[in-house]
């Protein structure tokens, strides 16, 4: 069994969620930012005419700051219950991956904190972070934001 996944760099790590999730990859654009919400929320952002949130993926993973580049971009995801721009170092590729290909996490990075990792994909030089965007934002914190984009 394969899986699609769109791939995309985090600081110098490459991640990869489900294509499903992806709805679209779109350049950096304005972003209004709002009082009152959580540091990984940069603000809001028009996108044909809808109001989206957008979230900073570095912040909410606790990666160091850096800032926007020509390659940076925004994907527009379903996570859950909610419709969001998450920020990205940069897009590079759409791949098929084999279930074989994927090790579950050490146990050691098993916790609270990591149940949005799906796993470790395996390629022949190089190493993927899985995600599962439907638990990188809890159910409170997919409600804050929902409410955030009503």
């Amino acid at each position: 069994m394969e899986q699609q996944v769109v791939v995309f760099e985090l600081a110098n790590e490459l991640y990869g969620v489900n294509i499903a999730a992806v709805e679209s990859i779109i350049k950096m654009q304005v972003i209004t930012q709002l009082p009152h919400t959580p540091p990984y929320v940069k603000g809001v952002t028009n996108l044909r005419g809808s109001v989206l949130p957008v979230l900073d993926l570095r912040i909410r993973f606790a990666l160091e700051a850096q800032e926007d580049t020509r390659q940076t971009r925004i994907m527009i995801v379903t996570m859950g219950s909610i419709k969001a721009g998450i920020i990205v170092d940069g897009v590079s590729e759409v791949l098929r991956i084999s279930e074989e290909s994927i090790e579950p996490l050490p146990p050691m990075l098993n916790s609270v904190d990591s149940t949005f990792l799906k796993g470790i994909a395996r390629l022949e030089n190089r190493l993927i972070i899985l995600l599962d965007l439907s638990r990188v934002l809890n159910l409170n914190e997919q409600k804050s934001i929902e409410t955030m984009a009503a």
